[in-house]
């Protein structure tokens, strides 16, 4: 199946070049360009993107109102975002996933990165990668409210998980993959998707970039600074 892929940024020349990355590869398929939010999630809805590219800061409606209206859109569920930054240590980031991005790339990422980021955000898993989830997610997520980052709201909805679920959960935030988390806990993938699933339905997540912020958020991981 061809993945659909719009791409939401307000330079010209960098669209440009992404079009002709994207299109060069049989699997993707760039179906619209938007230079602003308001544009993108019209054409998102518009084209029926699978994955859309979206530039953080842009005029008028900028990539993180833009994806918080796409994730609160019912008819966008099948939307996945991925935040264009040019600053991998920014702010930025876990708002964005806090909006409902399911990751973020720097700008300044080789092209085949860009492209694995494409396929594995349409697949439905998290641009987190051990390193990001462990460094920049976790500090953000315990600095970016002025407390210890925990959420009460969040650690009351972890109550309605089985100890199993919480037990992936944690993996999960670690960036851990459903086979990594298998060998750890001693089963089998297909029993850690079903996990995984069960909690994202559980907590109202969209994906496991959101499952990731919920654990931060609600005390079950806590930061490391080292």
């Amino acid at each position: 199946m061809t993945i659909r892929v719009l791409l939401a940024d307000d330079q010209a020349l960098l669209r440009s070049a992404f079009r002709v990355l994207v299109d060069s590869e049989p699997d993707m398929e760039v179906v619209g360009e938007a230079s602003d939010g308001a544009e993108a999630v019209r054409l998102a809805k518009e084209h029926r993107a699978d994955v859309v590219l979206m530039d953080i800061r842009m005029p008028g409606t900028d990539g993180l109102a833009a994806t918080r209206l796409i994730s609160a859109d019912p008819s966008l569920a099948h939307v996945r975002v991925v935040i264009l930054t040019t600053f991998e240590v920014d702010d930025y980031v876990v708002q964005s996933l806090r909006a409902g991005a399911s990751g973020f790339l720097g700008k300044g990422s080789e092209p085949e990165e860009l492209l694995s980021a494409i396929r594995v955000a349409a697949g439905g898993e998290a641009l987190l990668s051990p390193a990001a989830t462990k460094g920049l997610i976790a500090r953000f997520l315990a600095q970016g409210d002025g407390d210890d980052g925990r959420d009460p709201a969040r650690s009351e909805r972890l109550d309605a998980l089985t100890g199993r679920e919480r037990e992936v959960l944690v993996q999960v935030a670690g960036g851990h993959s459903n086979d990594e988390i298998a060998e750890r806990l001693e089963v089998s993938p297909l029993t850690v998707k079903t996990h995984v699933n069960r909690a994202m339905a559980k907590l109202g997540a969209r994906d496991r970039a959101q499952l990731v912020v919920i654990a931060y958020e609600s005390g079950l991981v806590r930061p490391r600074m080292d």
